[in-house]
């Protein structure tokens, strides 16, 4: 039983990058798919738009920094892997929730509001600066998620 606890644990850690990592594939993609569309006008804006681009990117970041932090506190990474009992796994699981869940959310949240700043970006290049500051609004709760994690792993 003592391999059930574990294999939850590590379902909850590759849920954080998983899903982390898939919304901001999703966010980048969608304000790819934007700034494409811009730079075939005006292929001048390239770094405004890949400055963009890259907002939605963090959650992913995030998500891996949970997934490390969680098998470091399994033992993962020193070779000495820690046996846990099925509610403490599922305690791990749900410790690397908020992070799944929140990097999923915010970073396809943070592609359609960047993507929006590409499409006033377009407009009126000046305006880069609150496209930017728009998207990062978002980032706050991401954010949150990494630190809602990283605080229950750590207590764990």
């Amino acid at each position: 039983m003592e391999t059930f606890g574990i294999a939850l644990a590590f379902i909850g850690a590759a849920l954080a990058v998983g899903l982390a990592c898939s919304g901001s594939a999703k966010g980048v993609g969608s304000v790819g798919e934007m700034g494409a569309g811009v730079l075939a006008n005006d292929p001048g804006k390239f770094s405004q738009i890949l400055i963009l681009q890259i907002i939605p990117g963090t959650q992913g970041l995030y998500g891996l920094v949970i997934w490390f932090f969680a098998l470091m506190k399994l033992g993962f990474f020193s070779g000495e892997l820690r046996m846990l009992s099925s509610s403490e796994g599922l305690i791990f699981l749900a410790a690397c929730i908020p992070m799944a869940i929140g990097g999923l959310l915010s970073a396809i949240a943070q592609g359609r509001c960047a993507a929006a700043g590409v499409a006033l970006v377009s407009k009126r290049s000046e305006e880069l600066s609150k496209a930017i500051i728009m998207a990062i609004m978002v980032e706050f709760y991401a954010i949150l998620c990494l630190l809602a994690s990283f605080l229950m792993l750590n207590s764990l």
